[in-house]
């Protein structure tokens, strides 16, 4: 793993939450997107060399959704930049740790991504991500 990626952050209202981020960054968010195969609507702020990305369910089946049904707005998951995303899958996978999906799916901000098992990880949802080249 290269270094923190980004840090997602649940929320209900990507409006209102990208109004209350922009105030405490003290910038505006550099990109928003629809995520279809996740069911979400992301937004990025950058602080440093990571991002804080806001997520929102864009339907009920949303993961986002179902998470926000039992748990407040706030952080939701921290993501890893890695070099090579299906090696570092396998990687994990021999050490035991189980994976959210089997293959790399299409993320936001030009990634693949994949997310390991809360249950294997302390609790905490953990994203590998892979710039797209």
């Amino acid at each position: 793993m290269k270094k923190i990626e980004h840090i997602g952050i649940a929320v209900k209202d990507i409006n209102k939450s990208n109004d209350l981020f922009a105030k405490i960054f003290g910038k505006e968010n550099y990109k928003s997107e629809i995520v279809e195969s996740e069911g979400v609507t992301t937004s990025f702020f950058q602080i440093g060399e990571s991002k804080i990305e806001l997520v929102a369910a864009t339907n009920t089946e949303s993961p986002i959704s179902k998470y926000l049904e039992k748990n407040r707005e706030g952080m939701h998951h921290i993501a890893f930049d890695v070099e090579d995303i299906e090696k570092e899958m396998e990687r994990l996978k021999n050490e035991g740790i189980r994976l959210l999906s089997d293959s790399p799916k299409k993320g936001a901000d030009n990634k693949l991504i994949c997310f390991l098992h809360p249950k294997d990880t302390n609790g905490v949802l953990i994203e590998l991500c892979q710039e797209i080249s």
